[in-house]
Order: C-alpha cells, then sequence, then structure tokens
C-alpha cells in the first residue's frame, strides 16, 4: 500500500507540473498575442497615418512587441512609417492574432498609395504550435541528428503557399518593393526551444524562394549569422533591444535606396 501511495502521489506531482507548464505556456502565449483583432496586449500601437504613409511594417512580435525594429528604422530614415504589426501574428490564420494577411487589407483599407512594406511572417505558424503541444514535429531531437521530420518540412511547404500567394497579391495591388525579414535561432529560455534550430533553416529557405519566386520585387533578410543568444530576451524568442538593432541594421541596406 505504501509503495502504491508513493506511485500515486509521484503521478499526482507529475500531471500538477505537467499542468503547471502548460498553463505557464498558454499564459505567457496569450500575453504575446493581439487583444482586440487590432493591436495587441503587447505590442507596439498601431499607426495608420505618419510622416511617410508610402512605407508600412507588417508582421509579428518581432517588430511588435517592443515596437524597436521600427523605432530604429524611423530613426535612421529620420521619418516615420505605418505600423501594423501585431504580436502573436501567425501569416494567414487570424485565430491566434491579426494575421499579417489581414495586418496588409487594413493597411490598404486605411490608405491604398503603399509603395514599400518591410515586414516578416511565418514565424508563428511554426512555433506556437510547436511550443504547446508540437503536433507537426517541428523539434529536432538530439537522437534525431539534426533531421527535421518529413512532417514538419510539409507543414512548412504549406507556409510558403501561403507567403507566395501574399507576396502576388502585393504585386497585384501595385506594390512596388517588399522587404521580408527571416528568422533567428531561438533558444532555451522559459520556452525550451533550442531544438528548433532545422525548422528555422528550412522555414528561411522557403521564405527566401518565396521571396524569389513570387512575382513582386522582393528582397529577403537573412538575420541568422547576425542574431546571438545574447541578443535574445529570457523568453528565448525575442530580440532584445541590441538584437533590433542589428536587425534594423542588416534592413537598412536594402530600405534606404527605397526611401
Amino acid at each position: 500500500m505504501k509503495i502504491l501511495r508513493s506511485v500515486r502521489q509521484h503521478l499526482l506531482s507529475r500531471n500538477t507540473l505537467l499542468s503547471f507548464r502548460t498553463l505557464l505556456t498558454l499564459s505567457l502565449a496569450t500575453m504575446l498575442t493581439g487583444c482586440d483583432g487590432i493591436g495587441g496586449l503587447l505590442s507596439n500601437a498601431r499607426v495608420a497615418d505618419a510622416d511617410n504613409d508610402q512605407v508600412i511594417t507588417l508582421g509579428d512580435s518581432i517588430f511588435a512587441l517592443s515596437g524597436k525594429l521600427q523605432d530604429e528604422l524611423e530613426a535612421k530614415a529620420g521619418e516615420t512609417f505605418r505600423r501594423y504589426t501585431v504580436s502573436g501574428a501567425e501569416l494567414s490564420d487570424g485565430s491566434v492574432a491579426t494575421s499579417v494577411e489581414d495586418q496588409y487589407q487594413r493597411a490598404l483599407s486605411d490608405n491604398s498609395d503603399i509603395e514599400t512594406i518591410v515586414m516578416n511572417g511565418g514565424g508563428n505558424d511554426i512555433l506556437i504550435p510547436a511550443i504547446v503541444f508540437d503536433p507537426n514535429d517541428c523539434k529536432t531531437q538530439w537522437y534525431e541528428f539534426g533531421r527535421l521530420s518529413a512532417k514538419c518540412q510539409r507543414f512548412i511547404d504549406d507556409v510558403y503557399v501561403d507567403s507566395v500567394n501574399l507576396l502576388n497579391q502585393m504585386d497585384a495591388d501595385g506594390i512596388d518593393n517588399v522587404i521580408y525579414l527571416g528568422y533567428y535561432y531561438t533558444k532555451n529560455g522559459i520556452f525550451l526551444l533550442d531544438s528548433m534550430e532545422e525548422a528555422v533553416d528550412y522555414g528561411d529557405l522557403r521564405l527566401s524562394q518565396a521571396c524569389d519566386f513570387s512575382t513582386v520585387d522582393c528582397q529577403f533578410v537573412d538575420p541568422r549569422a547576425s542574431i546571438r543568444d545574447s541578443h535574445i530576451i529570457i523568453d528565448g524568442i525575442h530580440p532584445t533591444t541590441a538584437g533590433s538593432r542589428i536587425l534594423a541594421n542588416l534592413i537598412w541596406p536594402k530600405l534606404q535606396p527605397l526611401l
């Protein structure tokens, strides 16, 4: 009986720990998502009228959580741009926060005279499921010898199709230029995400191909070689102020000639 009681207590303790981790994950994910379909609880404010309304930013919390990346770009330009980025945004699915597609439509509705888009997108499509339950098997464990699962590759291929469709639509709408920021390697922090390297590699490959194979004039920015663990905050995902500055420095040489 003592053995059974000990086993039962161990299982209860383990289940409690798992429940706590799940609740923590979901709570933090909720904090980082949009709260009303327009803005976000921890997102920079939407800016519908700026010094230069022909440049807009679209994307997720890499831009939106602190707003520092956009601040850095605007400081370099000496003018403000319209902002539509939302924390938690996926590329086309708006079930968590305002999707990048919907951000774009909102920007067109506010003012369709858009020449240049600085954006990212697709990262949360992969990351949010991986954080919670990893149903697409996008985390690569040590015993898998660095091989990304075929299931995750197929899932990222679907994200690629969505990104090509969005970029082609931008071209059809008369957008002149797109600067597409890729993703850097996440790290182990509050979320254990060091095992996402292969997914990031394959995701950036497909996003760069979307840039190359879509009809719009699109330039891809690859940050993987520039962002280190020290440039990422404690959650393991988002850039520090220094990290945002590095990302801005990567984007700026492509943006400056377009202003």
